[in-house]
């Protein structure tokens, strides 16, 4: 056991990611900016640098980057055990939560009183991605190099659809680049310290000495292919055999298994890729029932992405052929959920201490510090999108030449919602409400304004 693990007992480190787990809403934004405050500025178990540098790798990777991130910072902590508790409790609370209200969709609906209470609790999300994304950029943006990076990666993403993977490699070719020339853009890899000022514990253990977990070895590099990739490739092989090609929960296992290697962008890219090929192209459910889906998982704790489940869930009730719908419907959805994460530790465990071991590289940190502001960037990206849809009824695409703009329809403002988002944008900004308080008014506002105000 490393010292790391003897320094901050395993048990504590469980109730702190299970509180992570409870409180990340928001998006990966939003749960970012929850993992920074509780393990940066209150437990001070990590420091600012190494925080923003398992960031960087985690968003070089396909899938879910906020649950990566707490399976990397897990894993410095208490090895593969720490990894595994800190990504499997970041995403349980949300995985219960949408079962259920899959469970409650398929059998009930459109309720009215929860759609009331998700139009409350948009407009608040929308405050904790702001939140994140001002949180971030005054820790990534500490050159002006950075900040033309982050208004070169916006208008990128945002004007002119660049695919987020070439967004990441232009902005680490640059960093390498520019490393030689323009030297006081790369953060200085010194002593790593918490908000405090102190010497952050994880830091301390590990630049003391590195332990065994994470000192790069190509023999445990093949062992971790074999268990995590074998326990990828179990349930699809299971499947193809017993059930064969066209049945739903092998399409589903295919499907979501291809998902968790070729999206790469972070939860919207994702969730882009899913809903085109969900909708269109297996019919699995409709466009509006997309729409439902999201808004559940931008209002329950977890990452984003975990709107596949409900995805998984309505492909196999609807398709359940000799099994019950509630039971196909279950199936699926811890079905997806496996091939979804399970790729996510692979990830992680295979290339983490690579990463480690490049910490000291100059060269690796212009480039990870580009594409940190490249993240930035990125953000602001996913703050204004989700802006335009929480905020107006209509929003079109206009084309000027090589740019795609989103341009709302003024006429279609959402008064409520506005009023809403500025509340709670002032309420966590000014006033650092609590993530349940601000959620919790938002709903009720919501509720006020679909049954009392507006009725």
């Amino acid at each position: 056991m490393s010292a790391a693990a003897t320094e901050i007992p395993f048990r504590a480190a469980l109730r702190t990611w299970a509180r992570i787990g409870l409180e990340s809403f928001g998006g990966p934004a939003g749960q970012i900016a929850v993992m920074h405050r509780v393990l940066v500025e209150e437990q001070r178990w990590i420091s600012e640098e190494r925080f923003l540098h398992a960031l960087s790798y985690c968003m070089l990777l396909p899938g879910p980057e906020a649950q990566q991130l707490a399976t990397y910072v897990g894993w410095l902590l208490h090895r593969t055990k720490g990894g595994l508790a800190a990504g499997l409790l970041f995403v349980l609370p949300g995985f219960v939560t949408i079962l259920v209200l899959s469970l409650l969709y398929a059998a009930y609906g459109d309720l009215p009183i929860v759609a009331a209470v998700f139009f409350g609790i948009k407009p608040a999300v929308l405050a904790l991605v702001l939140e994140a994304l001002l949180r971030i950029s005054r820790r990534a943006l500490k050159h002006r190099v950075h900040w033309w990076i982050a208004a070169a990666a916006f208008v990128a993403i945002f004007l002119l659809q660049v695919p987020f993977p070439l967004i990441v490699l232009g902005a680490g070719a640059i960093g390498l680049a520019l490393q030689r020339f323009v030297p006081a853009f790369v953060p200085e890899n010194a002593a790593a310290t918490s908000g405090s000022g102190a010497l952050a514990v994880v830091d301390a253990l590990l630049d003391r000495e590195i332990p065994a977990h994470a000192q790069p070895s190509l023999a445990r590099a093949l062992r971790v292919v074999a268990l995590w990739g074998g326990l990828w490739a179990a349930p699809i092989a299971f499947l193809f055999a017993t059930l064969g090609g066209s049945h739903i929960f092998t399409q589903i296992a295919v499907f979501f298994s291809k998902m968790a290697v070729v999206t790469f962008g972070g939860a919207y890219a994702v969730l882009a890729y899913v809903a085109q090929q969900a909708v269109e192209t297996h019919g699995w459910l409709a466009p509006g029932e997309m729409l439902d889906g999201l808004g559940m998982a931008e209002t329950t704790p977890g990452p984003l992405i975990q709107v596949v489940q409900f995805v998984g869930f309505l492909a196999a009730y609807r398709q359940s052929g000799t099994l019950t719908p509630w039971i196909a419907g279950t199936l699926a959805a811890v079905l997806t959920t496996w091939v979804t994460y399970v790729p996510c530790f692979l990830w992680i465990f295979l290339g983490a201490p690579y990463v480690e071991r490049l910490r000291s590289s100059r060269a690796l940190r212009g480039a990870l510090a580009c594409i940190t502001a490249a993240i930035v960037g990125v953000i602001l990206n996913l703050t204004v999108w989700f802006s335009l849809h929480v905020l107006f009824g209509t929003v079109r695409d206009v084309r000027l030449g090589p740019l795609l703009l989103q341009v709302p329809a003024w006429e279609t403002v959402n008064v409520a919602a506005v009023a809403i988002a500025v509340a709670a944008a002032v309420a966590t900004l000014r006033f650092h409400a609590g993530i349940f308080a601000l959620l919790g008014g938002s709903a009720i506002a919501g509720l006020l304004w679909r049954f009392g105000l507006s009725g």
